[in-house]
């Protein structure tokens, strides 16, 4: 092995002399350590069996950034460090949860609390349907909530599955994909929804009331699928605010059947037992941020990352401990390759793991504020800062265990024909397409709105909107695999190129 290690460098070591821009032979590397060598099993089942949930401000997202940085730092990253942001408010972890239909009959609930929820200890009783769309109807539940459990939501109707929930995307839809449109230029805006008024109000006499909990269903999905986040409060986010009431979210199959009895006018009563901690008590959070130090131009930045925090009813795998194996793979492969060529990258290359994503990309806008622009609150671009120049690239992944197809340009068309080089090798790996469209919510886009180019790869959909995304069925047995090893590998070249390029990406515009 020591011979064919010694035989690898001296290749490299050619290869450079020979004033290649790119290393065909460390590209090779690349895509065999990426396909064929790769760690993303047990990155993956690391930060989701074992460390997750990852919920920004719990106990085990502290355990999993541990971890994350110490094994960036056992594959030789340098300048492992975490960096602080906030303030974030209250950490919240659940600590027990199980609850139960005890009359007309018995059952046990497949439901779950929603993040930022106060405990209520075991505690039983009835059931009413709380059905007020304005403040005149509210007042007449007035001193009838204590103690109760209230329904939030009417019945919502299901209809049998004849589609599979999984898919990838086909040669239609990348079609479809790849002639968007210019996309329309977009900033961070604060929308406020129509009846925001009532939902404050209705918020606020919960609290007064004091019921035992309100339950709504699961706004999608079935089959024991629950999708939730977190508790609601009067005008405020519940992890900045005491005046929060216990609120539950039910699988829409037993909460349809609790709906249906209340409807018959028969009685219900219901048991829970649910326990909950609260933490952080400084309410600061962190990113965590790794390096491979580059040579001729080093002050120059090529950044990696993926949002590390995920919601709190799963493990996280898809999202986003996928995104996260992906960038923590393609770092480490990276890193191996200069390690045993012997060389450098010529830019430095960054490492980012964000939190705070799920409730805002908190993290990555935190980021971007200290290190590149002064922002507006929103995240927008009010001045620009010296090192946002030095940054050519922010590459992202946050949409499932998909492997990838293509990348979104959003709307920088700048580098659709070096983007479209750097994937015409993994027209195998049916990664071929280039859209001029924005995607958005993930944390590229803190970085674009500050006039970074900022990317997020295109990805195939898997069952990430039907069954996992936000769900409590997010596990480690919905990644699939391959498709990792086949990112990291894409990933890891596009940003190898990036930082041996002569040029900096080319830019677009900043829309102030």
């Amino acid at each position: 092995m020591k011979e064919i290690l010694t035989g690898l460098a001296l290749c490299f070591a050619l290869t450079a002399a020979s004033g290649q821009s790119d290393s065909l032979q460390l590209l090779d590397f690349i895509r065999t350590e990426g396909m064929e060598n790769s760690q993303v099993e047990m990155i993956a089942s690391s930060l989701t069996d074992i460390y997750g949930p990852r919920l920004t401000g719990s106990p085990m997202l502290d355990r999993a950034t541990q971890w994350a940085s110490d094994q960036l730092g056992q594959w030789g990253m340098k300048n492992v460090h975490l960096e602080e942001w906030g303030p974030f408010g209250k950490g919240w972890q659940l600590e027990h949860f199980e609850m139960h239909m005890q009359e007309p009959s018995y059952s046990p609930l497949i439901a779950y609390p929603k993040a930022w929820s106060p405990s209520t200890g075991e505690v039983s009783g009835e059931v009413i349907y709380l059905s007020a769309s304005n403040a005149e109807e509210l007042e007449q539940f007035r001193g009838q909530l204590e103690g109760k459990f209230i329904l939030l939501d009417t019945i919502r109707k299901l209809e049998e599955w004849f589609e599979p929930p999984s898919s990838r995307l086909d040669a239609e839809a990348l079609l479809d994909v790849a002639n968007a449109g210019e996309p329309t230029p977009r900033r961070f805006r604060n929308f406020r929804r129509s009846g925001a008024n009532f939902s404050t109000a209705l918020w606020q006499f919960f609290f007064e009331e004091k019921p035992a909990a309100v339950i709504d269903r699961s706004y999608k999905g079935d089959l024991g699928t629950v999708f939730l986040s977190q508790a609601r409060a009067s005008g405020r986010s519940s992890r900045n605010t005491d005046e929060v009431v216990p609120q539950i979210t039910m699988a829409i199959e037993h909460y349809n059947r609790i709906f249906r009895l209340y409807n018959a006018g028969i009685p219900i009563e219901l048991t829970v037992d649910f326990q909950a901690s609260f933490h952080n008590p400084d309410e600061m959070e962190h990113n965590i941020i790794a390096e491979i130090p580059g040579s001729d131009l080093a002050d120059q930045v090529v950044m990696l990352g993926a949002h590390f925090d995920s919601w709190h009813t799963a493990t996280g795998a898809t999202d986003n401990a996928a995104g996260s194996t992906v960038m923590m793979e393609a770092a480490r492969i990276l890193q191996k390759a200069f390690q045993e060529s012997g060389t450098m990258p010529r830019r430095t290359i960054r490492l980012a793991l964000w939190t705070g994503e799920e409730q805002g990309l908190l993290g990555s806008k935190a980021y971007v504020g200290e290190h590149f622009a002064q922002t507006d609150q929103f995240g927008n671009a009010l001045e620009m800062k010296p090192e946002q120049e030095k940054v050519s690239a922010y590459y992202n992944l946050d949409n499932g265990t998909g492997k990838i197809r293509g990348i979104y340009l959003q709307g920088n068309e700048g580098v659709r024909g070096i983007f479209r080089e750097w994937l015409d090798p993994f027209a195998d790996l049916e990664a071929s397409t280039i859209t001029a469209s924005n995607t958005g919510g993930t944390d590229h886009l803190a970085f674009d709105a500050v006039g970074i180019p900022g990317f997020q790869f295109l990805q195939d959909p898997i069952s990430h909107g039907t069954r996992t995304h936000h769900s409590n069925m997010d596990h480690f047995d919905h990644l699939v695999l391959d498709d990792l090893k086949q990112a990291a590998t894409i990933v890891a070249t596009f940003v190898y190129r990036t930082a041996q390029r002569d040029a900096m990406l080319p830019r677009k515009e900043v829309n102030n």
